[in-house]
């Protein structure tokens, strides 16, 4: 008797496959270079978890950031927008802390509405550092914030406050934030829930100063600056808290249902004294934190969960593409207008649409396109020794990946089509409205639907959820773009919690949104 699976079968189960609506644990760190880690070629910086993590799962070796530094990069993330339509395009270069708007829709507020649990532990990154304004992540969809508001209070390691939703805890600089940050993190997993949930874990590893608690472990008696060994340290704590959280997992029973993301926000840095030459952090890459050549924008990302089948995926995707595929993932109608698309078929093997084109944009400064093979990179005037003209550069990824062959003069015609597409890629904000917005005024709240996505949604019924339960009549059906709104009398007392009820996709949904509330305050022990 034969033992062969059918060919459908077969294929099947050389594929990976991820359970419906995963928990997602989304791992950032903080100016980690594509080649510090041992999978990415890493000799002397001991990575061991991550490895183990790249060895079981999809290691994505052509994964670009956002941006080649912070703020930006982490809107593109959050956005599923590129830096030439997002609204954070610059870090604050010595001025006013940037931030989100009420225009913004982050992958949390989209998972949020559709029933997961929400959290940010670690580093914000856009400001102002105040409760009452619309770029705090409470208001951007996280139902729980543990960590740093702005980009410099992050540069802390030993702070005196960090913000928990809406408070300060106090600190005293007594305390090592990433140690808090582990800890919270565990807890915040091992929550007893009957939702899914969500852990941005934007950690500050290893971002400079290259501070670390105690010395630098098995990197102290290293013939390296005091900085590089410590730089190492950071690395490998890093490393050591990425394991405490897969294992959390494991422990807890959650790891089969649970999706693991690990990438960083930029290339290596070389600040306060590290040489990351060294480490040769950037693998084969030129340049680093700050330029928008690949090793400035190249980043490790690594995809983890029992049920994927180990590969190494070399298709181009970006920071840009994680909200759409989070947002397949939790089965939630993707918003239109993105420049992002999802990646879940490279998660399982059964391939994914491809960008036409990938844009950076550094306003004032430098920008890049790359399309397939090509990448153009152009830099403003008097920027990194262009002239008054500016300079533009060509190269060919596939046989030149570290761009040390410019071929602008030999190719015109390949170049200006460039050049070409890199304009008309930078522009305003291309997104609709979307989600679920309550405003509660006097005695009555009014729960309005937005249609952001770009197909109908149909059966749309109103609410509001709790003890005194109401609903409004069904409409038939709200075209993208449009919205609908209805008044119901406002709860004596409570919680005032809107619901919506509509198919799309021929797929029935629900969305949630709570108009008050916050977590419970947290309790922080340890130092190290």
């Amino acid at each position: 008797m034969s033992s062969a699976l059918p060919a459908g079968a077969e294929a099947a189960a050389r594929r990976g496959s991820i359970p419906s609506r995963p928990n997602i644990l989304l791992i950032l760190a903080d100016d980690l270079g594509w080649g510090e880690i041992g999978s990415n070629g890493q000799r002397l910086i001991h990575t061991p978890n991550l490895d183990r993590l790249a060895a079981e799962g999809v290691q994505f070796k052509a994964a670009y950031s956002g941006a080649p530094l912070c703020a930006p990069s982490r809107c593109s993330l959050l956005t599923g927008l590129h830096a030439g339509h997002s609204t954070v395009r610059d870090n604050p270069e010595g001025g006013p802390q940037l931030a989100l708007s009420e225009a913004d829709l982050t992958f949390a507020e989209l998972l949020q509405l559709s029933g997961y649990r929400t959290a940010c532990i670690g580093k914000w990154g856009f400001g102002p550092e105040r409760t009452d304004q619309p770029s705090h992540p409470n208001v951007r969809g996280f139902d729980e914030f543990f960590g740093y508001i702005s980009h410099k209070h992050a540069h802390q390691y030993f702070p005196k406050y960090l913000w928990h939703n809406g408070q300060k805890v106090q600190l005293g600089g007594t305390k090592y934030a990433p140690h808090l940050f582990r800890q919270r993190a565990v807890e915040f997993m091992k929550a007893d829930s009957d939702k899914p949930f969500l852990l941005y874990f934007a950690t500050n590893l290893p971002h400079s100063p290259s501070v670390i608690a105690g010395d630098a472990g098995e990197y102290e008696n290293k013939p390296w600056t005091g900085p590089n060994r410590r730089h190492a340290a950071q690395v490998a704590r890093l490393d050591t808290d990425v394991a405490a959280l897969v294992r959390t997992l494991r422990d807890a029973g959650l790891a089969k249902d649970t999706l693991v993301l690990f990438t960083s926000d930029n290339g290596p840095h070389r600040e306060k004294g590290v040489t990351p030459w060294l480490f040769d952090s950037n693998g084969p890459y030129r340049a680093d934190k700050r330029d928008v050549y690949e090793g400035g924008i190249r980043v490790p990302l690594i995809a983890w969960s029992p049920g994927l089948r180990p590969r190494v995926e070399r298709q181009p995707v970006a920071f840009w593409d994680v909200l759409p595929t989070l947002a397949d993932l939790a089965e939630t109608p993707v918003p239109a207008n993105l420049d992002g698309l999802s990646f879940r078929g490279l998660l399982t093997g059964e391939g994914a649409p491809k960008h036409h084109h990938l844009v950076w944009n550094r306003p004032r400064k430098a920008q890049a396109i790359r399309r397939g093979r090509w990448k153009v990179v152009r830099f403003s005037p008097h920027i990194a020794g262009a002239g008054p003209q500016g300079r533009i550069e060509l190269y060919d990824l596939t046989d030149d990946p570290g761009e040390r062959r410019d071929q602008a003069a030999a190719r015109p015609a390949i170049t200006r089509q460039l050049v070409e597409l890199l304009d008309r890629s930078i522009g305003t904000d291309p997104r609709i409205p979307y989600g679920l917005r309550t405003e509660v005024s006097g005695d009555q709240v009014v729960v309005t639907l937005h249609n952001g996505s770009a197909t109908p949604w149909t059966k749309v019924e109103l609410g509001l959820d709790g003890k005194r339960r109401r609903r409004a009549r069904t409409v038939a059906r709200v075209e993208p773009g449009m919205a609908i709104s209805v008044g119901f009398p406002a709860p004596d007392g409570g919680r005032v919690v809107a619901r919506a009820d509509f198919t799309s996709g021929g797929r029935a949904h629900v969305f949630r949104r709570e108009h008050t509330g916050g977590a419970a305050p947290i309790t922080l022990t340890g130092t190290g």
